[in-house]
């Protein structure tokens, strides 16, 4: 993160991710599964520049892991912070920046039953879904990787190979 701030850049892109893993048989592979994929998998964090390139991918935990719960367990706040940069995140991130006067993650607005969004809000989700779409592009392109098609593997593992795959894959970005 410091490496971006000191070549001018001012915001990154994070977003959480499910890669589905296959069912394991027991009772211990039962936190690999997310209710809202209602698929088994591992939730990795990841954090992308302005371009879309890979910067950061978190530690693999277990599937119903929620994208709040990772960047705490990460320090993702203090991390950006510590290194003067913004961020533009998902509505799973809402909640996690209380700092209202020096905001670190900005998050679109949220409609509900109650409460629809404005134009002005309609608007701002607009600027926010264009400012993120290289963030789609940055975990498109690291998914499609076959090895990830059908992991089988225990999270520790899970964890270095997904970081070879960066590496590979920001090599693969520089030629």
């Amino acid at each position: 993160m410091k490496k971006i701030a000191h070549q001018g850049g001012e915001v990154v892109l994070i977003d959480g991710t499910l890669v589905h893993t296959q069912r394991h048989t027991g009772k211990a592979d039962r936190k690999n599964h997310s209710g809202k994929h209602r698929h088994h998998g591992l939730h990795f964090l990841a954090l992308t520049d302005e371009r879309g390139r890979l910067v950061w991918i978190s530690a693999a935990r277990p599937g119903r892991t929620h994208d709040n719960t990772a960047a705490r367990h990460d320090h993702i706040l203090a991390h950006l912070r510590a290194a003067g940069l913004g961020a533009l995140a998902d509505l799973g991130f809402r909640g996690l920046d209380h700092d209202v006067l020096d905001p670190v993650i900005v998050t679109g607005f949220h409609a509900s039953r109650t409460h629809k969004l404005t134009p002005g809000e309609k608007e701002a989700n607009r600027i926010l879904a264009v400012g993120r779409a290289p963030v789609e592009h940055g975990f498109a392109h690291l998914k499609n990787w076959r090895i990830l098609a059908k992991l089988r593997t225990d999270p520790a593992r899970a964890t270095h190979l997904l970081r070879a795959l960066l590496v590979l894959t920001n090599l693969e970005i520089d030629r």
